[in-house]
């Protein structure tokens, strides 16, 4: 417990043991009324005090109002035990309301425990020294011990070590990283020291992203919580002025009628109105509710940007993918060989890579990595680039050719055509064909499993949007099992695919879009729910999106959704049950059959029973 909340439970006790010692003194009248006033004044001031000064800044309709005006009321009409015992329990069920919401706040801090304390820089001596991460210039050498957290993004420069990465992703599988390797904040340092140059400043680093994006959630309001608001400012003084009606309407009545007027019976049953009325529940329980599904969420390495995205993603029923990077790696992979007769596919790969050891181009780094073994640079001589065709080179004196068809034709040498999906590298060896190797962008091993996630979730429609050929996005489109597949298309026209999709569906129903390049922050940006790739997707590509996946993994997205329609079920159980019992105990209320210890059911232990149901939407099954 906090300090302020001892400081309540301190008060509760002792306002408790006031009032049961006073119900055995043998005092009546003027006496008893200030024997009970004190039991009152430990537990209740700080409630009147808020309702004085609501009042005084034209703030008049709110809890604390309606417990003054009832606990007040009872004490004025001789009901004291009734009086002190509201204001004890009220206060009691905001004590249990607060633990519970701090329980809540601190399940979910420590799910983003991942701001780091500081950067470690070396000095020229060899030492280290600890700075604030805010200070760190981009290009600087930082060094992470084991047990640190990586404060800055980077590049590893020095060292290997394995990362904890689940603060970011969810994932418990750690990461494993070297020289060269990519390094983002928020990662804890398992095993190895690592020596980081960082690539961003601290406030542009992953943590202080993911940092401000859930401290920002809670300004995005859905709907629900909206209409709760809306509802809040008109009921509360509405069943106010209702508490007024049932205190003077019928006595007047009655008046009129010439019979005995009891005005202490109806203004008894006017306060226990109030005392019912009271709309905690649903003021604290529905906020309460979105914020877990968001700190579920981001637990899981889903960073849900706003309530209101939350809720979009129960309605979700179309869903768009971009294909590289998303549904597929992003990276070229040497997928088949094939050799021609009499020679290894050791042997055609060696001579692929060889001459095309000295080339940058991606699909020369897939054919070297495909070799597996250090290159020997000096056997390579006589290196010619032909763009747009391919390499020619000598190695070990032997004249090399790797390139695709037409540079086959232009050296005269038959070669196969359309020998498979991807991209196809023809080797040539001393003049004759050696044959060739396809290589292909592979598919995340979870986007099949997403796509039948995301069917089985209710998605109506699957589409995948890319810039890539025909053949292959048709090829990649019939192996994941997508609905509609659109290729060769430029950012532009991405969009101009989005507009006829959003056409298409219902009102009602919501469209997501998938992506990580920065050509897909316009598309990200005008789909109802656009959800980008958070560990290799470009800044743009988060900056733009509503959902960000911190693993790149498109499974998480039917588990977003999960949580999402767990979370809005939730929120309307809390809806129905609040009002449900309220409307009930209100008509009891008003007819003389409730009294006051029922009205304390219906606030404090409706109250209570709403948060600890909201408190379910931090529990995720995955």
């Amino acid at each position: 417990m906090t300090k302020k909340q001892k400081k309540v439970l301190y008060r509760i006790l002792i306002s408790a043991a006031l009032l049961v010692a006073v119900q055995f003194l043998p005092v009546t009248g003027w006496p008893r009324l200030l024997f009970n006033l004190i039991p009152y004044a430990v537990i209740g001031y700080d409630i009147l005090r808020k309702a004085v000064l609501g009042i005084v800044h034209g703030e008049v309709f709110d809890e604390n109002f309606l417990m003054a005006v009832a606990t007040v009321g009872a004490i004025l009409l001789g009901e004291y035990t009734e009086g002190v015992a509201v204001m004890l329990f009220y206060q009691i069920g905001e004590l249990f309301q607060s633990v519970a919401v701090g329980k809540s706040r601190r399940n979910i801090s420590a799910l983003m425990d991942i701001r780091p304390d500081y950067a470690n820089v070396e000095r020229e001596d060899g030492t280290l020294e600890q700075v604030d991460p805010e200070e760190v210039e981009i290009g600087t050498v930082i060094v992470v011990q084991p047990g640190e957290k990586v404060p800055i993004d980077g590049v590893v420069v020095e060292g290997n070590a394995s990362l904890n990465t689940s603060a970011l992703t969810g994932e418990s599988v750690p990461r494993d990283v070297s020289a060269g390797s990519d390094i983002i904040s928020g990662c804890v340092n398992l095993t190895g020291l690592l020596k980081v140059r960082t690539t961003k400043e601290f406030g542009e680093s992953t943590v202080s992203k993911i940092l401000d994006l859930v401290e920002n959630s809670s300004m995005k309001k859905s709907r629900t919580e909206n209409f709760i608001t809306r509802f809040a400012r008109y009921y509360t003084p509405a069943v106010c002025f209702g508490a007024l009606a049932v205190a003077v309407l019928p006595p007047l009545w009655e008046m009129l009628m010439g019979n005995p007027v009891l005005w202490s019976t109806w203004i008894i049953r006017a306060l226990t109105f109030l005392v019912i009325s009271c709309p905690c529940a649903l003021v604290i329980s529905i906020p309460l509710s979105f914020f877990g599904g968001i700190g579920a969420a981001s637990a899981c390495g889903i960073l849900v940007k706003g309530s209101n995205y939350l809720e979009a993603l129960s309605e979700t029923r179309y869903v768009v993918f971009d294909k590289t990077g998303t549904l597929t790696k992003g990276v070229f992979q040497v997928t088949q060989v094939h050799p021609s007769e009499g020679v290894r596919e050791e042997e055609l790969i060696a001579a692929a890579a060889y001459a095309e050891s000295y080339s940058s181009h991606p699909i020369s780094k897939s054919l070297i990595e495909a070799y597996g073994k250090p290159l020997d640079h000096s056997k390579v001589q006589d290196v010619e680039e032909i763009g747009g065709h391919g390499v020619r080179a000598k190695v070990d004196g032997v004249s090399v050719a790797a390139g695709n068809g037409k540079l086959m034709k232009t050296l005269g040498i038959a070669c196969e055509e359309e020998v498979g999906v991807g991209t196809v590298v023809h080797v040539a060896v001393d003049g004759s064909y050696a044959g060739y190797i396809l290589i292909s962008d592979v598919e995340k091993e979870q986007s099949k499993d997403a796509i039948a996630a995301l069917r089985s979730a209710g998605v109506k429609r699957t589409v995948m949007l890319t810039g890539d050929s025909r053949r292959v996005a048709d090829h990649v489109a019939e192996r994941l099992g997508l609905d509609e597949v659109y290729s060769e298309l430029l950012p532009d026209e991405k969009v101009e695919r989005m507009e006829e999709l959003l056409q298409r569906k219902g009102r009602r129903e919501k469209l997501a879009f998938v992506g990580d390049g920065i050509n897909d922050a316009p598309v990200l940006s005008r789909a109802d729910i656009g959800v980008a790739m958070g560990a290799l997707g470009s800044d743009a590509a988060i900056e733009a999106a509503d959902v960000v996946l911190m693993d790149d993994d498109p499974l998480k997205l039917a588990l977003a959704m999960r949580i999402s329609r767990k979370c809005l079920r939730i929120v309307r159980e809390n809806i129905v049950f609040a009002l449900g019992v309220k409307a009930v105990c209100l008509i009891l209320g008003a007819a003389g059959i409730a009294n006051m210890w029922v009205a304390i059911f219906a606030d404090v232990g409706v109250m209570v029973l709403a948060v600890l149901n909201a408190i379910r939407c931090l529990r995720v099954k995955r």
